[in-house]
């Protein structure tokens, strides 16, 4: 006798991350330092300097179970959004919040929208627990808001939208989100996932805290530590919104979801604002570079301008192009898994590291 899964396990896709440094390094017999990894949209300043100093505080402490409820970041975290402590839940990275998504309100009669090119993970979550997953056709490599409204159901239980949008880098104006979200029907939970938003130049940035702080219950945001923050190893995000969603994110998820030393080191990179500051500045000068270097590549190369920390570039050949980065100890992100396999992501990194990625990609492309 042998067990059996549910049927539709056999069935899920598998999500292709970022290629490991230490992979590339095994495989090819690269030194893990000699490699350039701008595959996974991480801050490649690393941590706040106040974020790593917790951390080696937090190490003494690690033989105590973590405050799952984190509280003291918590607080912090509340007092700086203005809002109350019952509007915060934290997970281990944004990731986690999106499958306790999946546990509260998906079924295989109950569904979520999303948006073509939107980030994988969510029609991820939907397979998981064999609920049905509507696509809404992009529009300019971003969301369409009527085709997104035009795909709801009374089904529908979950509006997905990534914003700024990974791995398109497009973003949607504040008034154009105001009207979406004004347009969906409360039954449904819509769901901001801003995992980039500080890279927003801000008459770009929307504010919806405001409808958290009005009472709105259909509104969740997502936000996490591991993009301008740099802390992605550690896992931790968060999620805004009403009380009522608050509780049951907390009632599904694990006692000990969030590490002690994550909570630390995020507590302390909110202390950081010159940290974020130095990065913004760091990705929009790279920004610049790419939008200068590019189009000089191979009688030019064509690319979504990016309100993120990455861009999305059209090489004409992405699987291809991506194997012969790795061999140059370079990793990028090829974007066949999002029906764009001509294309392939990079994560904005530092002048150096823009630089040889150009360099590379001139060899590549003239050959």
């Amino acid at each position: 006798m042998t067990t059996t899964t549910n049927p539709w396990i056999e069935n899920l896709p598998v999500y292709e991350p970022g290629r490991p440094i230490e992979d590339l390094a095994r495989a090819l017999g690269f030194d893990y330092h000699e490699i350039i990894k701008v595959a996974s949209n991480e801050n490649e300043l690393g941590p706040s300097p106040k974020a790593i100093a917790a951390m080696h505080a937090a190490a003494r402490e690690m033989h105590r179970y973590p405050d799952g409820a984190c509280h003291s970041l918590k607080t912090k975290l509340a007092a700086r959004l203005d809002l109350g402590p019952n509007n915060l839940a934290f997970g281990a990275g944004s990731n986690e919040l999106i499958e306790l998504l999946g546990h509260i309100y998906l079924s295989p009669r109950a569904g979520m929208v999303v948006s073509e090119g939107a980030f994988a993970v969510y029609r991820l979550v939907a397979a998981l627990f064999n609920a049905p997953a509507t696509i809404a056709p992009m529009k300019h490599f971003g969301h369409d808001p009527d085709a997104l409204l035009a795909a709801l159901t009374p089904e529908t239980r979950l509006l997905i939208i990534c914003n700024p949008n990974n791995p398109t880098g497009t973003t949607l104006a504040p008034e154009t989100l105001d009207r979406l979200l004004d347009a969906t029907p409360p039954h449904i939970l819509a769901v901001l996932d801003e995992a980039y938003q500080e890279y927003l130049p801000p008459p770009l940035r929307p504010d919806l805290l405001r409808h958290i702080r009005a009472g709105r219950e259909n509104l969740l945001l997502l936000r996490t530590f591991s993009k301008i923050h740099g802390l992605a190893g550690l896992r931790i995000g968060y999620a805004i919104g009403h009380e009522k969603v608050i509780a049951a994110l907390n009632r599904v998820r694990q006692p000990f979801n969030v590490s002690a030393m994550a909570a630390a080191a995020a507590a302390a990179a909110l202390d950081d604002d010159e940290h974020l500051a130095r990065t913004r500045r760091a990705n929009d000068e790279g920004h610049r570079y790419f939008a200068d270097q590019l189009p000089r590549l191979a009688g030019g190369l064509d690319y979504v301008p990016s309100h993120a920390n990455f861009l999305l570039v059209k090489t004409g050949r992405g699987r291809e192009v991506f194997d012969a980065l790795q061999r140059r100890k370079i990793i990028v992100r090829p974007m066949d898994g999002y029906n764009l396999p001509d294309w392939i992501r990079i994560t904005i990194g530092t002048p150096e590291q823009n630089r040889a990625i150009i360099a590379a990609l001139r060899e590549i492309l003239t050959r």
